[in-house]
């Protein structure tokens, strides 16, 4: 558990628009917000849902001590009652999410949140900052781990991560979206996760030669033997001084070596003559490991090029999503409630993917009874249930001559409840729990929508009475 308070951790409009309610007749409305993203990063088909065991470490510490009120007080922007609401807060709000490991489509909504106005208001950065990090890295961990094609993948990040808590939570993510280790101790620690490490260079270097550095670290661990072997020269030192202290040391003692790793070099041609040198030698249950700032498209090309390799060790382009990193969740208040009624809310933009889609609403997902993929997901209003055991028609929300018929399908909620009034009533399941389910649910994807490039669009539709409301109200904020 994160011990500090980072209730303090938002951006100042969200206090201004809560202390701006005060003495107004909105303050003591009850609002509905929803996040969701707009697009997959990297023209992806899909993302990962990541995060939620943290935005429940938020809310359970939320509150405000003596010194940031202080803080607060010497900005001269609040008033006092205001200031007194936070030094008292407790958190209210019911929240419903979509369960980690979960895949994602744009426009759904992934967290909502119900409460107090003056609440609601200040969770956004927390929501969003946590959500979208993990799930960032969750989705390039699982794009990189489906290039992989069954060879296990290690995150090896911590030291190229945009800080300490992005190297830690960054490694969370990267096993829920398919990682089988890492190579950070605390995060291995806080999780339960096993953390995976050999040697770097500087412990080849340290000795006289790199036969005496192989020699030493096979006599101190003869059961996880995994040697570097380009420090100087694979082909030429590396491998035959690895080769030599495998015979010498770790077969006396009726030991077999782990692995070698490189992680230098043309690694496809190396990893060839690496093989046929460990085979010919007689080890060829002996693993190669490379790493080398890899990414998706650098392990698949490598693999169709007949790359050699047992076990990918993936670092600074897995830990910073580095060719797009920004998730670019967004926070938006959809209704909220007056005299006993729910009032959608909805926000219109001259660019249209911003115009957000009003209202209570519940996300669904259908999936085929005989096959088990899933066919594709709708929204609907908060009052509507989904019928399965009739037929249901689904229909493009932009071009909505698009129609189809769904039959033989199971329709279940996305979201679950997480909190109650300020409790929490949802038990997170452990890392390696999340990674299961994450696997499981990849797999009822259609193949075309995993496609690294143009992939197959999966569709999120409106129900009718959604896209009736969302319409009405695009006509009514038009005129």
């Amino acid at each position: 558990m994160d011990k500090r308070n980072l209730s303090m951790l938002m951006d100042l409009y969200e206090m201004t628009m809560a202390n701006g309610i005060l003495d107004s007749e909105m303050e003591g409305t009850i609002a509905y917000f929803d996040m969701f993203f707009r697009r997959v990063p990297e023209e992806g088909g899909y993302a990962i849902m990541a995060g939620l065991h943290q935005l429940i470490e938020y809310f359970e510490n939320l509150s405000f001590g003596d010194d940031d009120i202080e803080y607060l007080r010497a900005l001269n922007l609040f008033d006092e009652r205001y200031l007194e609401f936070l030094q008292n807060f407790k958190f209210e709000c019911d929240v419903w999410a979509v369960p980690e490991g979960t895949p994602i489509f744009p426009r759904e909504p992934i967290i909502t949140v119900r409460g107090p106005i003056m609440q609601a208001f200040l969770v956004e950065t927390m929501v969003l900052l946590t959500i979208n990090h993990q799930s960032l890295i969750a989705t390039k961990a699982n794009r990189i781990v489906r290039a992989a094609d069954g060879r296990p993948v290690l995150e090896f990040g911590s030291r190229r991560a945009h800080g300490y808590d992005a190297a830690v939570l960054g490694a969370r993510a990267a096993i829920i979206g398919g990682c089988v280790g890492t190579a950070c101790v605390l995060t291995g620690k806080d999780f339960g996760v096993n953390p995976s490490g050999t040697m770097a260079h500087s412990w080849v270097q340290l000795f006289d030669s790199e036969y005496d550095a192989f020699k030493t670290y096979a006599k101190k661990y003869p059961d996880s033997t995994t040697l570097l072997v380009d420090t100087y020269n694979v082909l030429k030192s590396g491998i035959p001084n690895a080769i030599k202290v495998f015979d010498e040391v770790l077969k006396p003692m009726g030991k077999r070596p782990k692995g070698i790793r490189i992680d230098s070099g043309d690694i496809t041609y190396i990893t060839k003559k690496a093989r046929k040198m460990l085979d010919d030698a007689g080890y060829e249950d002996c693993k190669i490991v490379v790493s080398n700032s890899l990414d998706e498209y650098l392990i698949r090309d490598m693999l169709i090029q007949g790359a050699k390799v047992d076990i990918f060790g993936v670092g600074e382009r897995l830990i910073t999503a580095a060719k797009e990193p920004v998730f670019g969740g967004v926070y938006k208040l959809v209704a909220v409630e007056k005299d006993g009624e729910i009032v959608p809310k909805i926000k219109i933009s001259e660019n249209t993917a911003k115009i957000t889609i009003p209202g209570v609403k519940i996300p669904w997902r259908l999936y085929d009874r005989d096959t088990g993929k899933c066919i594709a997901d709708v929204m609907t209003m908060g009052y509507e249930k989904i019928d399965d055991t009739k037929p249901y028609e689904i229909f493009h929300p932009e071009y909505t001559w698009k129609r189809k018929t769904v039959e033989n399908f199971v329709a279940k909620k996305l979201q679950v409840k997480v909190y109650e009034k300020g409790k929490l009533v949802y038990e997170s399941p452990c890392v390696n729990e999340i990674a299961k389910y994450c696997k499981e649910q990849v797999e009822l994807l259609w193949d075309e929508v995993k496609r690294f490039e143009k992939p197959h669009t999966y569709y999120v539709d409106l129900s009718q009475d959604l896209w009736d409301q969302r319409s009405e109200l695009l006509h009514k904020h038009s005129k």
